[in-house]
């Protein structure tokens, strides 16, 4: 008998064994059952969250300790992706690249988001992980930004000289621990039987809330106390260089980026005047009724300067747009019409 023959009498038996003990002569989808809901999943800090917009889920308003201000506002909730049913918002203000990834940390009361992420992957079918992380980590933005505000009301100069020497050091030591977490978040589904192309993977970048030219009657604590040398830099510098760090984690796993650096170009705390409703970030907020409480006390200034609810619709509008494409990379740029449109990158 030929080599040839033998291989078929071998190869026929073992395609009716395969028929016999399955159900249906397709090899199974990766992840829960073929027909479970398809979900969105946000994973990260205070920018994913929807800190700043109100409209906070019962619990993570300081409840017990929980600060996580996951808004039902928040820009996960404005992605639109076709064939999904759910949104989960796991993303938690003040988290760090550790607590998205594999970790026993607890921060704000809640453990690893990776680990939750797993637990939802069984029961649905998760066809987007959007992530927004970095900022609270090496870098530390919002103590970045405190510094600056105390260096107002000082009179000081020193803020972003004295960050701009070590700020790229800060961010190049962030981009490991975000590629880190972005593997931990591939390996979690791995291990619920998803492959990496049956899933989008995405890491956003954060958008500069403050900018130079606003006027002179909001740069004081009734808008944004901070000096104009420091705005351009927080501006022109920082929130670039914070970019680059993000991007080049993204592409170490092979993750899509979208780049909000110019997401919020002229619409930034305090540009708006007297017309607030312009504006996509928050100025400096104060919670006066908390600081009557001493376990609020602390997170009383805690929504400043972050995306309020028109800035989450805008930044869900780019990812919806961009999630549609099939490009590895874009930017978030306003258009004619002065909504976020998702730019793909050129190679």
């Amino acid at each position: 008998m030929s080599r040839r023959s033998v291989s078929v009498v071998l190869v026929f038996p073992l395609l009716a064994l395969l028929l016999l003990v399955s159900d249906s002569p397709y090899p199974a989808l990766p992840g829960p059952k073929r027909d479970a809901p398809r979900a969105i999943v946000a994973l990260g800090d205070s920018t994913m969250a929807g800190e700043g917009a109100g409209s906070y889920e019962p619990g993570t308003d300081g409840q017990n300790g929980n600060w996580c201000h996951r808004s039902t506002k928040a820009s996960v909730h404005h992605t639109r992706v076709p064939g999904v049913d759910k949104v989960f918002n796991l993303a938690c203000s003040g988290a760090n690249s550790e607590q998205v990834g594999i970790t026993d940390q607890v921060r704000n009361t809640e453990g690893s988001q990776a680990r939750q992420l797993a637990a939802i992957a069984r029961e649905y079918r998760v066809s987007v992980v959007v992530v927004a992380v970095g900022a609270n980590d090496d870098p530390r933005f919002a103590d970045v930004l405190g510094a600056c505000l105390r260096a107002w009301i000082e009179r000081r100069a020193d803020c972003a000289r004295a960050m701009a020497d070590e700020w790229k050091a800060r961010v190049e030591r962030m981009t490991p621990k975000v590629e880190r977490a972005l593997r931990d978040v591939r390996r979690v589904l791995q291990d619920e039987g998803y492959t990496p192309r049956s899933y989008t993977l995405v890491l956003q970048s954060y958008a500069a809330p403050v900018a130079p030219g606003l006027p002179f009657d909001l740069q004081n604590l009734a808008g944004c106390p901070l000096r104009t040398g420091d705005l351009e830099w927080v501006r022109d510098r920082a929130v670039e260089q914070l970019s680059e760090g993000l991007r080049t984690a993204a592409k170490a796993v092979e993750a899509r980026f979208l780049d909000l650096a110019e997401a919020g170009e002229e619409h930034e705390a305090c540009m708006g005047g007297e017309k607030a409703d312009r504006e996509w970030f928050t100025r400096l907020t104060v919670d006066f009724d908390g600081l009557r409480d001493e376990a609020r006390a602390r997170h009383a200034l805690q929504e400043s300067f972050h995306p309020n609810d028109r800035g989450y619709e805008q930044f869900g509008r780019c990812m919806s747009e961009f999630l549609a494409t099939s490009a590895r990379e874009a930017s978030c740029v306003a258009g004619a019409d002065g909504n976020l449109d998702a730019v793909v990158a050129k190679d």
